[in-house]
């Protein structure tokens, strides 16, 4: 048993900005209901990004591990997301992740690409950015571990211009992704038009095209 494993769990906290119930607004669970946990922080500071508030100053509240499984198990939902801010820098991540895991619950994480998932459990949906040039942060991805993502994984581009998009390309062509792969257009920077045109003028007929469902239906 490690140090972790064998602390208090009352004594292990999360720096959670907002615990909610939704529904799954892109990746393999579009359109699902799920219970959403946001962790405050994060390692990186992308132009578009749509969450500073959980980033940049942000309001939290600590939160405890049995506090936070009881509010998840309370709702009755069997998924949960895991996002941020940057899930991947909480100190106890793990534990959690494995809690929910032998709560019986489908797990998704969210995260930036530039921390190693070595370490995520391969029950685990992962749901990994590769920050393109606008963003501002594509010199920070650990492209290694594009290779670990598996079949049911998510590698999400999210795009804001046509040299985004052809950044895309270039890491799939690269890497070959065994994985889903999305294209995620920023709101305002780029037409998802122009995104479903890129994907079929340069055969790329195994990406998708996703629009924020969340975003649509505002439902939170």
């Amino acid at each position: 048993m490690t140090a972790q494993e064998n602390k208090d769990s009352s004594l292990i906290k999360f720096n959670v900005v907002e615990k909610f119930v939704s529904i799954e607004g892109e990746g393999v669970r579009l359109g699902y209901p799920a219970v959403f946990v946001r962790f405050a922080g994060c390692n990186l500071s992308c132009h578009w990004c749509d969450t500073k508030y959980a980033n940049v100053n942000p309001k939290y509240e600590e939160v405890d591990m049995e506090s936070l499984i009881s509010f998840i198990l309370s709702t009755g939902i069997k998924r949960v997301t895991l996002t941020g801010g940057e899930p991947l820098i909480q100190p106890y991540i793990f534990l959690l992740i494995n809690r929910l895991i032998l709560e019986g619950l489908e797990v998704n994480i969210e995260t930036n690409g530039s921390i190693s998932i070595k370490s995520v459990p391969r029950s685990v949906i992962i749901t990994m950015d590769y920050k393109c040039p606008s963003s501002g942060m594509e010199n920070r991805m650990l492209l290694e571990n594009i290779n670990l993502l598996g079949e049911k994984d998510v590698l999400k581009f999210v795009v804001a211009s046509h040299q985004d998009l052809k950044a895309a390309k270039n890491i799939i062509e690269a890497f070959k992704p065994k994985c889903n792969i999305f294209f995620s257009p920023v709101f305002g920077a780029i037409e998802p038009k122009e995104v479903a045109e890129f994907l079929l003028s340069e055969r790329l007929f195994d990406a998708r095209l996703q629009i924020q469902l969340h975003k649509v239906i505002l439902v939170k």
